[in-house]
C-alpha cells in the first residue's frame, strides 16, 4: 500500500514538471507562402503556377539537433490553361488540405533560448501526412458565355467506373503523402523564431490533375450534351481544333509517374510557455 501511495505521489509531482518541460521546449506558429504542382499539366516545371497557401505548426524540440513537428496546411494548385501540349487543351485547379507529422534535424546545435548554442541553423525534415484534393475544370458554354467549375473525379473522364473499362476505378480524393525538404531557422528573440522552408510532397496518386492514362471516347462517357459533362471535359481538343476528336487508346497522360506538389513558406513561431502565460494572464484579467 505504501509503495502504491508513493507511486501516486511521484506521478502527481512529475506531471506538472513534465508539462512545464513540454511548454519550455515547444513552439506554436503560423506558416504562409505558396503551393506548386508537378505533373502532366505543368510541363515538369518545379516553379510553375504558384498559389497562396497557409498553415499552422506545433514543434517540439527534443534537443539541440532533433525536433518533431505536427502541422497542417491549406492552399491551391493548378496546371494547364494553357496546356503545354496545345492540342490536348486540358487544365485544372484543386484545393489541397494536408496534415503531417515529421522529424527535423538541425545541422548545427540550435539553442531554443540559450546563448550557448547557435542562433541559426539550416535543417532537413522528413515525415508522413494525409492530404485531400479535388481537381476541377472550368467550362464556358459557347451559347450563353457563362462559365462554371466542375469536379472531375465524379465524371470519370478516363472511363473510371464504366463497364467498358472495369479495371479503372475512381481514384480516392484523400491520400497519403511524404513531406520532405530543407529549411533555415533563426532565433529572433528568446521567445520568437523565424523559419524559411521549401518542402516537396511525394504522393501516391497520378490524379492530382485528373490526367493519367488514355482517352476512352465519347461513346463511353456520354454524348456531351447538358446531361453529362464527362465527354466535354475529357477531350477538349475540339475547342482549339474544331472537329478534332482523340480516338480511344490515344495517350492522354503519363501513368508511369505520380504527381507531386510543393510548399514554400515563411514560418513564425512563439514559445508555447510564453503564449500559455499570456493567455493565462488574459483570463485572470477577466
Amino acid at each position: 500500500m505504501r509503495r502504491l501511495l508513493l507511486l501516486i505521489s511521484l506521478l502527481t509531482i512529475s506531471q506538472p514538471l513534465f508539462a512545464q518541460k513540454l511548454l519550455e521546449r515547444s513552439e506554436l506558429g503560423l506558416t504562409g507562402g505558396g503551393m506548386n504542382y508537378l505533373g502532366d499539366l505543368n510541363n515538369q516545371s518545379m516553379f510553375g503556377k504558384v498559389n497562396p497557401a497557409a498553415g499552422l505548426l506545433l514543434r517540439l524540440n527534443l534537443d539541440t539537433r532533433w525536433a518533431l513537428s505536427l502541422g497542417g496546411s491549406y492552399g491551391h494548385i493548378e496546371g494547364g490553361n494553357p496546356d503545354h501540349i496545345k492540342l490536348r487543351n486540358l487544365s485544372f485547379r484543386s484545393a489541397i488540405t494536408e496534415v503531417y507529422l515529421r522529424t527535423e534535424f538541425n545541422f548545427f546545435p540550435y539553442g531554443i533560448r540559450s546563448a550557448t548554442f547557435k542562433r541559426a541553423t539550416p535543417y532537413i525534415f522528413c515525415g508522413f501526412g494525409v492530404f485531400h484534393f479535388n481537381p476541377m475544370a472550368q467550362y464556358t458554354d459557347p451559347a450563353s458565355g457563362q462559365s462554371e467549375w466542375y469536379a472531375l473525379q465524379p465524371l470519370g473522364t478516363e472511363g473510371q467506373g464504366s463497364k467498358a473499362y472495369p479495371n479503372r476505378v475512381k481514384y480516392q480524393l484523400t491520400k497519403l503523402c511524404m513531406p520532405f525538404g530543407i529549411g533555415y531557422r533563426w532565433r529572433v528573440s528568446e521567445n520568437m523564431h523565424l523559419t524559411l522552408e521549401y518542402g516537396w510532397r511525394k504522393t501516391w496518386t497520378d490524379y492530382l490533375d485528373d490526367v493519367s492514362t488514355t482517352y476512352v471516347g465519347s461513346q463511353v462517357l456520354g454524348d456531351g450534351t447538358s446531361s453529362t459533362m464527362a465527354a466535354v471535359l475529357a477531350d477538349r481538343s475540339g475547342e482549339v481544333s474544331p472537329g478534332y476528336v482523340n480516338a480511344p487508346g490515344i495517350k492522354r497522360g503519363d501513368d508511369s509517374l505520380n504527381d507531386w506538389y510543393s510548399y514554400f513558406n515563411v514560418c513564425i513561431t512563439f514559445s508555447t510557455e510564453m503564449l500559455f502565460g499570456w493567455m493565462r494572464g488574459k483570463v485572470c484579467e477577466k
